[in-house]
């Protein structure tokens, strides 16, 4: 991308100058997990790497988790499973929506080398999502039989489904803080120590599955209900290992003694995460209600249809992951350039991660589309008469994904200022009247083939109104950081 580009930001001095709020350009100085300083693609890349492996670990575990509860329970079991997910959905989307507000805040001070106010914001993220885990464990404890009920959980996996999502209500805070203290780690610069915890928790959770489900020796047979305390077990130990890692090597976000005290939700921290993670966890419900849609516009379609927008679902997941990392990682970069003053840096990581980002799908995109036979055989059967409508799927869709990136990436660095409020409509308009829009203006022409089409119009009206937005937009004006008031970093 040139220079007369007008994507860049920074390029407006007047608009740009920071306000008198904003903290100053932070010291010069080496810092551990310091993301304002160093080559932005090195730099980028090795923060984002982690974050894209933690994804992929993740995806991966969900999928072997699935086949062991399948193959040793059967189907009931794993449709219950289904169930439970969609109930649990909300919550993770929430406590993300407050991760992220958590990352974004601890690293607009950790780049202004507040640390006493990174680890403030930390805490109350922290603590707000232990008490937001322990009222939902408690309140879905109490009423997880009615909630089943409201969703029409067929009654072969009913049962099934409340013993499983009984279990996960209970153990539900240990994954909430684990997932917490992640994002804030990202926002201090280490994308590493969650990686770690998820190799950890992944393999603790592979291995503990099948044997708190069958019971083998002198362990208990504890069928569905083991599937979900072995997850509980593995979340425990991801957290116990970040722990360790951060007060062991003394990391910049420990809280020790009177600082322990940050954990109790209270101020301006509380009221940030609140405002920012509400819009944040909105639009990933946006995202999956929409995706819900298009899973019965295609039903419509027929059986062959389902299977194969299901297989070119799970190419979709891993052709989206790369963007997503990357998007953290601007997210973070820049909410790390803001506090410490670098607009002109912030201009650059946004360019260097829109590039990065595209490279990157462009070419998982069209490895997809040349070798989508095999690919969508692992999940298909090679002969399987499904097969040419997911070909076909492929060469429509598989670019929209592509087209994506704009918006993430962009999106990623209006998140870093505190704009969400615009991103969230932005994709409210792109899912909805957008791509359902067309889906039903074009149908009468196209028939089914409007489901697939449908995907590229509204990846392209996100994207337009994003760049637009992003160009001419006030978001930079959300930016306004309170004044220092913590101990620099030694």
């Amino acid at each position: 991308m040139n220079e007369a580009s007008p994507i860049p930001i920074g390029e407006n001095a007047a608009e740009m100058q920071p306000t008198p709020q904003t903290p100053p350009p932070a010291k010069p100085g080496a810092m551990k997990g310091d993301l304002t300083q160093g080559p932005i693609l090195g730099t980028l890349l090795t923060f984002s790497v982690p974050m894209l492996i933690s994804s992929i670990l993740q995806t991966l575990n969900g999928s072997i988790n699935a086949i062991w509860v399948g193959r040793l329970l059967g189907e009931s079991a794993l449709a219950a499973t289904a169930n439970a997910n969609i109930v649990m959905f909300l919550l993770i989307a929430l406590v993300i929506g407050f991760g992220t507000a958590t990352t974004v805040r601890v690293g607009q001070f950790f780049g202004a080398r507040d640390i006493e106010a990174a680890r403030r914001n930390f805490g109350t993220g922290v603590g707000f999502c232990i008490l937001l885990g322990v009222l939902t464990g408690v309140v879905g404890w109490v009423f997880t039989r009615d909630i089943l009920t409201a969703l029409g959980t067929p009654e072969a996996s009913a049962e099934l489904a409340l013993a499983y999502l009984q279990v996960v209500f209970i153990t539900i805070p240990f994954g909430v803080v684990s997932m917490m203290v992640s994002m804030g780690m990202r926002g201090a610069g280490d994308s590493k120590t969650p990686l770690y915890a998820m190799i950890l928790t992944a393999a603790v959770d592979v291995v503990l599955n099948p044997l708190l489900i069958i019971g083998p020796g002198p362990l208990p047979t504890l069928g569905i209900a083991g599937s979900a305390m072995a997850t509980a077990f593995a979340n425990i130990a991801g957290l116990v290992f970040q722990l360790w890692r951060i007060y062991g090597q003394d990391l910049p976000l420990r809280l020790r003694g009177p600082e322990l005290r940050y954990l109790i939700p209270q101020g301006n921290a509380l009221r940030y995460i609140v405002a920012k993670g509400i819009p944040m966890g909105a639009q990933m419900v946006l995202v999956s209600s929409a995706g819900l849609v298009m899973i019965g516009l295609v039903n419509r379609e027929g059986l062959n249809a389902s299977a194969a927008y299901g297989a070119s679902l799970q190419l979709w997941n891993y052709l989206q992951m790369p963007a997503f990392a990357v998007s953290s990682a601007v997210s973070a970069m820049v909410a790390q350039a803001l506090g410490a003053g670098n607009h002109k840096r912030v201009g650059d990581v946004t360019r260097v991660g829109l590039t990065a980002t595209l490279a990157m799908s462009v070419v998982l995109a069209a490895l997809i589309v040349l070798a989508d036979r095999p690919l969508l055989a692992l999940f298909l059967g090679g002969e399987s008469p499904a097969m040419p409508i997911a070909q076909h799927i492929q060469l429509v869709c598989t670019g929209s994904f592509v087209i994506m990136c704009v918006t993430m990436i962009l999106s990623g660095t209006m998140r870093a200022y505190g704009a969400v409020i615009a991103p969230m409509a932005i994709m409210f308009l792109a899912l909805y009247p957008a791509r359902l829009g067309f889906y039903y203006a074009a149908y009468p022409q196209l028939g089914g083939e409007a489901v697939w089409w449908a995907y590229p119009a509204g990846s392209v009206v996100a994207a337009g109104l994003t760049l637009a937005y992003y160009v001419w937009g006030k978001w930079r004006k959300a930016a306004v950081l309170p004044p220092k008031t913590g101990a620099p970093a030694a």
